[in-house]
This record gives structure tokens, sequence and C-alpha cells, in this order.
């Protein structure tokens, strides 16, 4: 305990450990339609990896691209920066004008909403999961509630069902991995069928109930597989649940039936296991982010990989969504490559125009014609490497920029200073080329379509929506125009992004603008057409975070949106024989004045997340058979108060692992208060027990 002081009070919290929903259990032997279970198929707490299981399968040929997510000690983050690559730039001259904003084509469209089933949640229906061989053909209802299929505690017990190995996939092309049949109430264990059968799964999906069946890739992943009806259209419907134990955000894919298709395409649960293999690796996929194929996939070698989106506009309301955070996946075509690899924005939006949908599809269309051909003319040429992919470019986080008639706008946020000085340090003295994020505040977007190898400019935008405010993907500043030239400077659209041609004094004041974090505009137009004047407004702005949508506390099940966060980078795993405390992430609860995340405040953050998981360790096994295998700790800490809460799922932690944590955590917290610049500082960390797979 913390010893007597008038500068420093320590408040304890304590709580009771929550009370898990009861759930059907079949105990006496008999369904729910008056029928005796048999369950010599079904797997109730046996360990085991049988003889006969077919053995595991080669690494799929995959290859991933991703940002560099690790932590930096020398640049202070505010948020998950998504995307943010160093890059080094080159350019040398800029590409001819094209027509005006307001003349571009318009594309609209959104996505549609399911026209034939209606998903409506509701606690007392059953998945039905078809039993063992009978004369009948008998449905065995499970007792998933269709509210739980993404809930993480469906993974506490699932290790007493299976063997500890990585992939649980067969290595033949009909076999299936081990179905989730019933999940047992809190201290039971899972059911568990070992081998199901294609047909029988059919049946199933195919059946009036509203739940995904859920298989068990391993013991820490499982999937949900349901055929739903989207845009009018049958698709597979995929949703991962356990990649968030290893820091990953969890996984939706909604991919097109082919007709008359009867087997689940099995290479997207490979795909699965083969991002959980990198996320164990520290590779992380994030939005933007893509995997692409070396071979075939999905029977076609023209299916070129993923690219991974954050939904924004795109409906989801009758879908099962997997936990927040989450990313939907496209399968993209292997001409399209490039432009996942070194500007992602532009496929995606290029998709949201092919499928009118805004800014993008979710959904995912096998041999599909792909929407870019041969690289050929396009200003990206002076910007990114299209061949080697050895440089991009730098795209800021959170930077708009915002077209309306006469005046275009862009906004960097002030957090971001650090960010602009790495593009003004790397560019050369004619030119500086900003990658933008998309903007939820603009209505529309510029989109670049290519046509028979030529870059031309489309605008999409939402249906029903009026195009007042247009996003643009990129912005370069060009100072090599002459005075001579009778302009002041000259603005103009070039494929989805905004062309600045200025005069290199114009350039030298945008620089020192730029460093001294200073406002700049840039009048354009002839020098005598004082009536035909447009501007570009380069502006600092104070942006609201938007990160973290949907994210729950475990402590206490406040919302985290909105609070900056961060992935957590321990030197070591705490672990026993069969399973590991991993902590994922650091949420930070800034005040007003905060305007970053330091590195002194992440080191802190460390530093508790090592000590709880050492308190938490020799409990492992205990919290996980309890239900508790995600975690929060609250930590708050001023000059005359330290206050921390451990929770899970909502509900305060038992008495005695708080007494654990009490001891190991004064020390630290402690040590944390001798340094006074960091204080106030309220964080939270989220911890994951997962088993330890081979």
């Amino acid at each position: 305990s913390i010893p007597n002081s008038s500068a420093l009070l320590f408040k304890l919290i304590l709580g009771l450990c929550s009370k898990e929903q009861k759930r059907v259990w079949f105990a006496d032997g008999i369904l729910p339609n008056g029928e005796v279970a048999d369950t010599t198929k079904l797997s109730s707490g046996n360990k085991r990896c049988s003889e006969d299981m077919s053995p595991l399968l080669p690494d799929m040929p995959l290859t991933v691209n991703t940002v560099d997510h690790a932590h930096s000690t020398t640049v202070e983050k505010a948020n998950n920066e998504i995307g943010d690559i160093t890059r080094n730039e080159i350019i040398r001259s800029p590409i001819s004008q094209v027509p005006s904003m307001e003349k571009l084509p318009i594309s609209t469209g959104t996505e549609g909403l399911p026209t034939t089933c209606s998903f409506t949640l509701s606690d007392d229906v059953f998945t039905e999961v078809e039993g063992p061989p009978s004369p009948t053909g008998v449905l065995v209802h499970s007792n998933l509630p269709v509210a739980s299929t993404s809930d993480y505690r469906l993974l506490c017990g699932i290790d007493k069902n299976v063997c500890n190995k990585i992939s649980l996939l067969p290595n033949d092309e009909d076999s299936l991995p081990p179905l989730l049949v019933a999940s047992g109430e809190k201290g039971s264990v899972p059911v568990v069928e070992e081998h199901p059968s294609h047909e029988r799964i059919i049946l199933l999906l195919e059946g009036k109930s509203f739940h995904p069946v859920t298989f068990v890739l391993n013991a820490n992943l499982l999937v949900n597989v349901k055929l739903v009806f989207y845009s009018s259209d049958k698709y597979w419907y995929f949703s991962t649940n356990g990649l968030h134990g290893l820091g990953q955000a969890e996984i939706m894919i909604l991919l097109l039936c082919l007709p008359n298709e009867d087997t689940i395409p099995k290479d997207i649960f490979k795909l699965f296991i083969t991002i959980y293999k990198d996320a164990l690796k520290g590779k992380y996929i994030e939005n933007l982010d893509n995997i692409t194929f070396t071979e075939s996939f999905l029977s076609s070698k023209d299916h070129g990989g993923f690219l991974f989106i954050t939904p924004t506009f795109q409906k989801l309301d009758d879908l099962l969504l997997p936990s927040n955070p989450f990313l939907c996946g496209i399968l993209i075509q292997k001409l399209e490559i490039p432009w996942a690899k070194v500007f992602p924005m532009r496929l995606m939006l290029r998709l949201g125009a092919e499928y009118k949908a805004y800014p993008a599809p979710l959904t995912s269309i096998r041999g599909r014609k792909p929407l870019f051909g041969e690289i050929g003319h396009t200003i990206m040429n002076l910007l990114v490497d299209l061949r080697n992919y050895q440089y991009t470019l730098h795209n800021i986080d959170q930077l708009l920029i915002h077209m309306e008639m006469g005046k275009s706008c862009i906004k960097i946020p002030r957090k971001k200073y650090n960010d602009v000085m790495k593009v003004i340090n790397s560019s050369n003295e004619h030119v500086i080329s900003i990658g933008a994020s998309f903007s939820t505040e603009a209505d529309s977007h510029l989109v670049c379509i290519q046509n028979d190898g030529i870059y031309q400019t489309q605008a999409n935008s939402a249906t029903g929506h009026p195009r007042k405010v247009t996003g643009a993907s990129f912005v370069v500043f060009n100072g090599a125009l002459k005075t001579s030239s009778g302009f002041l400077a000259k603005s103009s659209i070039v494929e989805d992004g905004l062309m600045v041609q200025i005069t290199p004094e114009t350039m030298d004041g945008l620089r020192l603008a730029l460093r001294e974090q200073k406002d700049f505009k840039i009048t354009c137009g002839k020098v005598d057409a004082v009536d035909l004047r447009e501007y570009v407004d380069i502006c600092w702005v104070d942006s609201e975070e938007s990160g973290n949508k949907g994210v729950i506390s475990s402590v206490d099940g406040i919302s985290l949106q909105g609070f900056p966060s961060e992935k957590i980078r321990l030197e070591a795993d705490f672990e026993t024989d069969e399973k590991t405390v991993k902590c994922t992430e650091v949420f930070y609860f800034l005040k007003d004045q905060d305007l970053s995340v330091s590195a002194t405040r992440y080191q802190f953050a460390k530093e508790i997340a090592m000590a709880c998981s050492a308190a938490l360790c020799p409990h492992l096994k205990t919290l996980k058979r309890d239900g508790m295998n995600k975690i929060g700790l609250r930590v708050s800490i001023d000059t005359d108060m330290v206050e921390f809460q451990a929770g899970s799922e909502g509900q305060l932690l038992p008495q005695h692992y708080l007494n654990d944590l009490d001891s190991a955590l004064i020390p630290v917290i402690h040590g944390g208060t001798s340094n006074s610049t960091s204080l106030p500082l309220e964080i939270e960390l989220v911890f994951f027990i997962i088993e330890n797979l081979f």
C-alpha cells in the first residue's frame, strides 16, 4: 500500500466480477425439438489433436504491405496514425491542367441496403447447427446468441476443445476447420465439432436462422460465416473474432457468391491465418494497407490481394459486425496492386465510382475487370515509385483538402507540425507535395479514372447530397512560375489532386509560414484580372480527435471514441506454460491543454503495462476460466492524487486480483509522479489473455 502522505492520495475502487448472461446448455442431452442428441462427434473438454486430423497448411504465398507502426521516441504522436510513411519525393515538372471542378462529370451512388433479408437481433433466437448423421437429418440449435458472435469471451474455454496449433485448417480441399456448436455458461467448456461437412454447413447457412456459423481457426481466433443479401445480391459474409488479442483490428469480408456456389471459399480462412501470423510478428494491417498474393487465390491468378479500409459512410446497419475497431477487406486485381501500394486512396475512390458507392464499396467481386491498366502517363510518376515501391507520397493523417467555388482550403492539424516539417525538409526547393486523408467533412471527392490509358477526373458523391465541398487526395506546390507569365499564381485540378503553381518568392513565403505554423493565403489569377481571382488558403486547425469509433472501455463501459491511442510494444511477453497476457494498446485521456502524446508518457505507460502484466501472470488460467480474457486498467495521476481501476467487460475485477495489482503498480506509479512535467496523466491500458500456440 501507499504510505500516508499529504502530497499523495491513493484511491482504490473495488468491485465484483461480472455475471455473464445465462445461455442455453444441453445438460440433459435433449435437443430443443425433443429428440436425443448424439454427441459422439462433439468435443466437450477433451483437448486433443486427432491422429487423422490433416497436417497444417503451409504458409500462404502472400506479401504484406503495411505501415511501420513502431513507436518513435523522437516524434510526438497524438493518435493512431494510419498510412503515414516517411518517403523521399522527386518531381520535375507539372502536368497540364484539366477542366475546373464545376465542369467535372459526377458519379453518384452509395451502398444499397439488403432487400431480401432483415436481421432482427433477439436474445432468444438460436443458431441452427446440424447434428450427427441421422435418417431424418435433424438440426441441432446452438446456444450462441447473435449479440455474442463478436464477443471476445467466446474464446474462453476453446483451448479445452482444440489443440494448441496455430492453424486448424485441414490440408485437403474438402474439409473444414472445427465448428463452434455451443458456448457453455461460466466455468464450463464450449462444444466443438471437429469435422463439420460442407453439406451440413450449407444447410445451416441457408436455414431460417439469422445467426452465423462460427469456425475455430485456432484457440485464439474464431471466424463467423453467413450468407447475406446486401445491395440485392447474395454474399459470403466473413468476420474475425480474436485478432484484437494480438493488437490487430478485426477483419470483415463480403464476397459475392458465384452462381450455385455450395462450398465455403476456404481461401478466406487461409488469409485470416496469414494475418494472424503477421500480427504475432508485430506486422499490423491498418486503414488503406494491403496484402498481396504471389500465387493463385480464389481459383484465379488475376486476384492480386486485398485493400483494407475503415468504413465511413457505407451502410452497415443490417450486418453482424465485428467488435470495433475493424477493417473491411476488398479484393483487388493484379493490375491494381501498384496503386494499392503507393497511393491506395486513389484505388479506394475509383472502386467507389465504379460500383456507385461512396467513398468505396465494402464488397469483393471475383473475376471483375481491373479498374487500372498499364501505368502510362500520370503525375504520380513524378511523385511515387510505381516500379519498385521504394518511395511514395508523404501522407499526413487528418490533413484535408477542400475545394469550393473560387477557393480551396488545405487544413493542417496543428498536432501534425512535425510531419509537415518532415515534408519540408525532404522536399527540393521548388516543389512541396503532400498526400491528404479522405475527408468526411466534404460531400464529394475527386476520383481519377483511367480510360484507354489516359487519366481523367470525375467527382463522386453520395446519392442525394448536393456537391458543395469536394475533397482532393493530394496537393502539389510548384514554385517555378515566372513573374513574366502575367499570373500571380495558378491553381488547377490534376487527376484527383490539386496543383498550385507559384513564383519562387511565394514559395519562400509558404515555406516560412509552414515552419512558423502560420496561415498562408495564395491569390491565383492574372495580375490585371482583379475580378477573376481564386484563392488557396493554407490553414492550421485544431482538429478534433475522431479515432476509436465504437471502442468501449473494459473498465466501466464508457466510450473511448475521440481519445488518442497507440499500440504498446513490450520488450518481452509475460506468459505461463499455456497462456500469455498481452498489452496491446494505451489510450490517453488528454486534458484541454495537451496537444500531443509525448514519448515520456508512452514510456511510463509501458512501465505500467509491464507491472500489471507481471501481477496478472499467476492468475491467467483463473481469469480466463471466469470469462475475463480482456482486461482494462485505468491509471490517473496528479501531484496530489493517484487512482487506478481494473475491470473486464465493464465490471471491476474482484478484490484478490486488485490486491496483487496494488503491490505491483504502486512502486511504478511513485516513480511516475517524480516527473511533474507529464502530470496530470490519465491513461487506459488494454490487456488480452491468449493461448500459447505453435
